[in-house]
């Protein structure tokens, strides 16, 4: 297993600090060890900036400065303990000393800078630990330190610049620390180095006062900083700056307990003193301490509450509206309605978009969305001052007006949505279905809007305002789609098979699957009643792979008999072609019942493809197991030429409306006529539907068509046709 060359290096670097004292003190060895892995540490860093060339180069640069300046510090000391025999103080090393720290300062403050009010929040925690910290190095060092008169002037400043420059890094250190957004491994290196410095900058200050310090761990400490900061540029993460965009702001339990630690050094403090030196005690500069922390916590609060105000605020706004289009949501609507209500009887207009699904899959969501924010804003410019719209879900929109008007409004409404808008690099076109209902109570008024837009959607995409009928329309709908439920359970349906034969001598080459129901109480139960129903409950997808199951399995029944027509069709619709998995689901019936996919054809219609998307990928999926592809009812879609450039369509069912009149001169023979020239420029197989006599299928053969079907050959039947060519030939 690879090692990172970060990881390696902070192993190692960690190693050799620890092992430092077990080094003789004061000895020349120990001195080159410390300062040779910290021009080691320091030469990490140079490594990592070149290596992984972040976009804050120089902040980096100014902290590999700032440590060379500390390493350079310590050997300019022992360079002149060694030579004099003793150390003066203060030196050039205490200058070298005391210049890293604003380097050090500079930098961290740099990677480590936020905005917004996070970062005036993070400010003011730091403010509070650096107080903290300000507070203990002022009365163990600065304040004796100004007391004692008796040294030199120098000796003194330099003496007070140590913990004046401890306190200044710990404003960087601390601010580093208690942004969450710091979170990159890099960072938090950085800042663990930084805090191992200040804490063994604390413990020498405190111990030097007493003349207790003696180096070894101390020292070791030291190097472990060393260690972090050069394993902090090593680190791949130092490449990018952290995200400082956040504004959702916490404090934790674990930031909690160190800002209330920090608060409690005052009273420590004083405890402390009181304890060990009652005559000594520091009353200014502990109660100046105090009464800073007091003011920081203040105002760390007065920021917390206002904070909370304006998310509060935010959450609020956010609750009663759409994110995606401005407009009000759901809610929020009802809400307004209520109200409305109470003093009259609003008038509610329910939009559905026609199209919309077909924008979805065929351009992906996001231009989807774009879309709805474009209608919302047409929306929006149609309304009258008093109206209000929202967004209800999906591509569902109301509008809801105090008083009545809703028919003009809706249909300046629909006009406005149906403009071509330029969304995504496209011109798109969508439409809207509206229903239009009033009434005083607000559950009531929605529910005969809802039932008015469906009404509306089936009408071909319209305007309908809500009637009573409407109601006795749905409630049959929603029975039926019950009973299909049932019937499905119960195993009411079956199939049948109408032959497709070939002209002229009328043999049965191929079978279409149609699906039956006979109801116990209604008997007969036309397809195009159960099938519309079955479409927009969704029972569709189980009634279509009971449908393909059944006529597999009775096309194996007739093939291993030896009776089976060459092919056999089953009807697919736009439902079950998005149905995610459907492709799937029909190669696992295919291989379960031991049909082979050349034998089964599906039978889409113009309508159920055309708007691109999954549809279109559905059937080309299918084509790729070997399944034919034929376009049911050509001719009486939205594009049928088109189509036939983008579909793998191997069969033409010319739509029986062309074929009804083919005897008689006029424009259906032309169309007939137009039609087979089509099929045979594209090589494409033509069957014509609905032939019903004798002439019409003479015609059709002498016009060219060689597959032909209609009562004329066959009604549907469970029975196999007569006539049914032998799967061998």
């Amino acid at each position: 297993m690879r090692v990172p060359m970060w990881a390696g290096w902070l192993t190692v670097a960690i190693i050799a600090a620890l092992c430092y004292p077990l080094l003789p003190d004061d000895t020349l060895t120990a001195r080159i060890y410390v300062n040779a892995v910290g021009l080691s540490s320091v030469a990490a860093m140079v490594v990592g900036i070149l290596r992984n060339r972040p976009r804050h180069r120089g902040a980096w640069a100014l902290f590999a400065a700032g440590a060379l300046t500390s390493v350079c510090a310590d050997i300019v000391y022992d360079v002149t303990e060694l030579r004099l025999g003793e150390y003066p103080y203060p030196s050039w090393a205490d200058a070298l000393y005391l210049g890293a720290y604003p380097l050090l300062w500079a930098s961290l403050s740099r990677l480590g800078r936020g905005q917004g009010d996070r970062e005036r929040g993070g400010l003011i925690d730091a403010a509070i630990i650096s107080t903290g910290i300000g507070l203990i190095f002022w009365v163990s060092v600065v304040g004796p330190t100004l007391e004692d008169a008796g040294s030199p002037l120098l000796e003194r400043l330099v003496t007070i610049g140590y913990p004046l420059a401890d306190i200044l890094l710990t404003t960087a250190v601390a601010r580093m620390l208690t942004r969450p957004e710091n979170r990159t491994p890099s960072l938090r290196l950085l800042a663990i180095g930084s805090a191992i410095l200040l804490t063994g900058d604390l413990v020498y200050t405190t111990m030097s006062s007493t003349a207790e310090y003696t180096g070894g761990i101390i020292d070791s400490g030291f190097l472990v900083a060393y260690a972090c900061w050069g394993a902090a540029a090593l680190h791949p993460s130092m490449r990018r700056r952290p995200d400082t965009h956040i504004d959702v702001q916490r404090i934790g339990r674990t930031r909690l307990a160190v800002l209330a630690a920090f608060t409690l050094i005052a009273p420590g403090l004083l405890f402390l003193q009181g304890a060990t030196d009652p005559g000594g005690i520091a009353w200014m500069s502990l109660g100046v301490g105090a009464v800073v922390l007091f003011l920081l916590v203040v105002l760390r609060m007065w920021g917390l509450v206002q904070q909370v105000k304006a998310q509060a605020s935010r959450l609020g706004d956010l609750a009663m509206h759409d994110e995606l289009t401005g407009l009000a949501n759901r809610r929020a609507f009802e809400q307004r309605l209520v109200e409305a209500a109470g003093a009259g009887s609003p008038t509610v207009l329910l939009l559905d978009l026609n199209g919309f699904k077909a924008v979805n899959d065929r351009f992906g969501h996001a231009v989807g969305d774009d879309l709805l924010a474009v209608v919302a804003r047409r929306i929006a410019a149609e309304l009258p001052p008093e109206a209000v719209a929202a967004r209800m879900g999906g591509d569902e929109f109301a509008v809801m007006l105090p008083a009545d008007g809703g028919d003009e409004l809706a249909a300046r409404l629909r006009s406005a949505i149906h403009r071509p808008a330029h969304v995504g690099g496209h011109d798109l076109l969508v439409g809207a279905s509206v229903g239009i209902a009033d009434g005083t109570e607000p559950v009531e008024v929605l529910r005969r809007a809802d039932v008015a837009m469906y009404a509306a959607k089936a009408d071909g995409g319209r305007q309908r305002r809500y009637s009573a009928d409407l109601d006795d329309r749905t409630d049959e709908e929603a029975r039926l789609g019950a009973e299909l439920r049932t019937a499905l359970d119960r195993g009411e349906f079956h199939l049948v098979y109408q032959p497709i034969v070939e002209l002229p001598h009328g043999n049965v080459v191929a079978v279409e699957s149609l699906v039956r129901w006979w109801h116990p109480e209604r008997g007969y139960v036309r397809p195009d009643v159960f099938i519309p129903v079955a479409e927009r409950t969704g029972l569709i997808v189980e009634l279509g792979e009971w449908i393909l199951r059944t006529a597999c399995l009775q096309f194996a029944d007739w093939w291993r008999r030896g009776v089976a027509p060459y092919r056999f069709g089953v009807n697919v619709s736009a439902r079950q072609l998005a149905e995610p998995g459907f492709v799937d689901m029909v190669a696992a019936i295919l291989a379960e019942t031991g049909v082979h996919p050349a034998r089964l054809i599906v039978e889409v219609t113009e309508t159920a493809v055309f708007g691109g998307g999954a549809a279109v990928r559905a059937v080309h999926e299918l084509n790729g197991l070997g399944i034919e592809i034929a376009l049911d009812d050509f001719g009486t879609g939205h594009s049928s030429l088109g189509l036939l450039q983008t579909l793998p369509v191997s069969i033409l069912k010319v739509d029986k409306s062309f074929i009804e009149n083919v005897t008689m001169a006029g424009r259906h023979a032309v169309i007939a006529t137009s039609l087979i020239q089509v099929a045979n420029g594209l090589g494409l197989v033509a069957v014509a539907e609905g032939v019903e006599t004798p002439e019409q299928a003479a015609e059709l053969y002498r016009l060219g068509y060689r597959r032909a079907q209609g009562y004329h050959f066959g009604r549907p039947a469970m029975a196999l046709p007569a006539r049914t060519e032998s799967h061998a030939a």
